[in-house]
């Protein structure tokens, strides 16, 4: 109750000095009595407030998380660490008024706001944490992805280097064909070549990235391991915290990947500089390895295709040469037998003209002239005794005997081209047969290499 002074009697009989003191003791006592009631409320009052505000924690910043992934995964950063000793201590500094002493309470107080604070700590600390285990899933996930467009990549690699040990296959194959006439390069040659060509280039290209996926490998691999640790440096304040879905990797990393960067870190908060740069990282390295394992589909499809183009090519051109080698055995065969008819035909003509030469000659041994035969015989010596009566039958034998002689030799002229000709189509004739059995034997090594080799079939269609 306000202390209030007692009203004195209307007539004095002390002194006026002796009663002034008196009554300005006790007003100035009245006043003092006034004043600290007053600053003892407005104390209290004001350090309620000031206790209500420290222990009562105040978010002053937010994160944006990373991604559309569930709102259970999301990142939300508090400043729950005290600024300064007073707002956690309301009692320990004075501004404008005597602060008056600490409850009784004081350091339950005290531990309780610290609990608090290290609670929340914690809490974001195991958010972050468990958005960094759902990063390093994801990256591991697609390390498994980017391991199997590698092994695709090598099989591929495994299938060119055996059509190009075809290839080789085939050009020595050719080189055994008759060396007279069937070695001159001809269009199949030329394929051969372009289809070596093709298939190195694509050996080329696919090697490149094979390099370019196993960098890409090691480097997923990096951000696994740098995610991972930081994990674990985040993880070293959680010991006393229940291990529950948002702080562990229950999920198995089929989270959503995250579309943008978690902001404002801090060196002494729950979400550190570190943590950014490896999220960031990481980021930046599924999303690498997605747009490379987009182009090694693109790639060994489009290998595939031109590798069975080029292999068609080359064995359509052989089939198409095995024809023609087919066509030109038979029109040589053809023409072979009538040269032979004709060498038959012109030896018994020599034979002929051999037979009439000789016998235009006559016989070798005089004695052995008919009596009808002789220039000399008694006919003539009667016909002779006229002048002027010459008979031409020498003249006659003679020319005959020329003109035969000329024919002789024309017509062995001619059987001696016929036989030549004869025996350079049959030449030819063998040459052509072993091309085409060369030949066939290079289509039929091609296509049995091919047949064994077994190429799946979601490789040879592209379909994966």
């Amino acid at each position: 109750m306000p202390v209030q002074s007692v009203p004195l009697a209307s007539v004095t009989i002390g002194p006026q000095s002796w009663r002034d003191d008196t009554v300005h003791s006790i007003r100035r006592a009245e006043h003092l009595i006034r004043q600290t009631h007053a600053g003892r409320l407005g104390s209290i009052s004001r350090a309620r407030s000031c206790s209500a505000a420290a222990f009562t924690p105040r978010r002053t910043d937010t994160i944006e998380v990373v991604g559309g992934g569930d709102t259970h995964d999301a990142l939300c950063k508090n400043k729950l660490r005290p600024q300064n000793i007073g707002t956690m201590f309301p009692y320990a500094t004075t501004a404008t008024f005597v602060v008056p002493f600490p409850p009784p309470c004081f350091r339950e107080q005290c531990a309780e706001a610290s609990v608090g604070v290290a609670r929340e700590y914690m809490r974001s600390v195991r958010k972050v944490e468990g958005e960094i285990r759902r990063q390093a899933g994801r990256v591991a996930q697609e390390c498994i992805k980017l391991e199997r467009e590698r092994g695709l990549l090598e099989r591929v690699l495994r299938t060119l280097r055996c059509e190009m040990l075809i290839n080789k296959k085939s050009v020595e194959g050719r080189t055994i064909r008759p060396a007279t006439t069937e070695t001159g390069r001809d269009g199949a040659d030329h394929l051969l070549e372009c289809e070596k060509r093709e298939l190195t280039e694509l050996k080329q290209e696919l090697e490149s990235t094979l390099r370019s996926t196993v960098a890409q490998l090691q480097t997923l691999g990096q951000c696994s391991r740098q995610l991972l640790d930081c994990a674990s440096e985040r993880a070293r304040v959680l010991e006393l915290l229940p291990h529950t879905r948002s702080g562990s990797l229950s999920a198995g990393g089929q989270g959503t990947p995250s579309q943008g960067l978690i902001k404002l870190p801090e060196p002494i908060g729950p979400f550190t500089p570190e943590c950014k740069q490896v999220l960031e990282s990481s980021a930046l390295a599924v999303n690498q390895s997605q747009l490379l394992r987009e182009n090694i589909r693109q790639m060994i499809g489009n290998a595939i295709a031109r590798q069975k183009a080029a292999h068609r090519t080359v064995n359509e051109a052989l089939v198409k040469k095995i024809a023609e080698t087919v066509t030109l055995k038979q029109n040589l065969t053809i023409m072979s037998a009538a040269t032979r008819q004709a060498i038959f035909r012109k030896q018994r003509q020599l034979n002929c003209i051999r037979h009439s030469h000789d016998r235009a000659l006559g016989p070798e041994y005089s004695g052995d002239i008919l009596s009808r035969e002789k220039l000399n015989r008694p006919i003539v010596k009667v016909y002779h005794r006229h002048p002027g009566t010459q008979l031409p039958e020498a003249a006659h034998l003679i020319q005959g005997s020329s003109v035969l002689r000329r024919c002789l030799l024309s017509s062995e002229e001619e059987l001696s081209r016929l036989q030549g000709t004869c025996l350079q189509l049959v030449a030819n004739l063998h040459g052509k047969r072993a091309a085409e059995q060369v030949d066939s034997a290079v289509v039929r090594l091609r296509r049995q290499l091919v047949d064994r080799r077994a190429m799946p079939t979601f490789l040879q269609q592209g379909l994966y």
